[in-house]
């Protein structure tokens, strides 16, 4: 349990839930009216810290340097939206829904486990003990980065057409006339038919023509891929702070003199 006195050390310290995973800095804490004790811690969340989401504190634990709450991460940023009043407080209507939300039973105190009636749970305040000094705060920048579409790439394939020349050896016949003597060899096939007689005998030529044919082949694979690179780019923007003076005046309001 979160005493008063740990109050300043849990404010503006990492929260994390039972997991160690951060769930965002601690922003107020609010008491109960009735037993002045630390009841609620609001937790600023989201890339920027621009939500803040409420989370119980009684049962949470100081833990090093950050505050270490019995819940998970996704459940306290996913806690109800309440609006706090310009008094700093919690209305039971409010302080109902959370109990609800985190599975705590609204009759009975969550502290001590001791029952009571809906409604006699006081609202809560602002972080801080009640005394007269003034808060100065003063604004700080977070910067962070967000992944947005740059542009988009994509393969196409076409289709051209060039022109590719090869030689290739080509055969043809052509005729030759051979003359043969008449030998005792060939005697009896040159007699054969008739003595003196017209006749004529062909022969069929052949050649050989180039013949195209195209076939596709796979020839290689191409696809994207994308690959992270980091660069440095320096951002700037100006943020506010609060500054306090001490002003003294007399008794009739003037101020004295210096």
């Amino acid at each position: 349990m979160i005493t008063r006195e740990q109050i300043a050390i849990v404010l503006d310290h990492p929260v994390h839930d039972t997991r160690g995973d951060k769930i965002g800095e601690a922003r107020h804490v609010f008491f109960d009216d009735i037993t002045g004790e630390p009841e609620w811690v609001s937790v600023r969340t989201g890339l920027f810290g621009t939500s803040e989401s409420f989370v119980p504190i009684h049962d949470a634990a100081l833990v090093e340097d950050h505050l270490e709450v019995p819940y998970a991460k996704d459940q306290v940023k996913d806690a109800p939206n309440v609006d706090v009043d310009a008094g700093g407080h919690l209305s039971e209507q409010e302080e109902q829904r959370l109990y609800q939300y985190y599975g705590i039973d609204w009759d009975v105190d969550p502290r001590s486990g001791v029952g009571q009636a809906p409604g006699t749970v006081g609202t809560t305040g602002t972080a801080g003990v009640a005394d007269d000094a003034m808060t100065r705060s003063e604004e700080e920048m977070h910067v962070g980065v967000e992944r947005r579409e740059a542009g988009r790439a994509r393969l196409r394939k076409y289709v051209v057409t060039e022109e590719q020349q090869y030689t290739v050896p080509v055969r043809h016949e052509e005729v030759r006339v051979e003359r043969e003597p008449i030998t005792e060899a060939n005697l009896d096939a040159a007699m054969t038919g008739p003595d003196i007689t017209e006749a004529e005998h062909d022969v069929t030529l052949y050649e050989e023509q180039p013949v195209v044919e195209t076939r596709a082949v796979p020839k290689e694979r191409v696809r994207l891929t994308t690959e992270e690179v980091t660069e440095e780019e320096t951002v700037t923007g100006e943020v506010r702070k609060e500054r306090i003076e001490a002003e003294e005046t007399d008794e009739s309001g003037d101020q004295p003199r210096r």
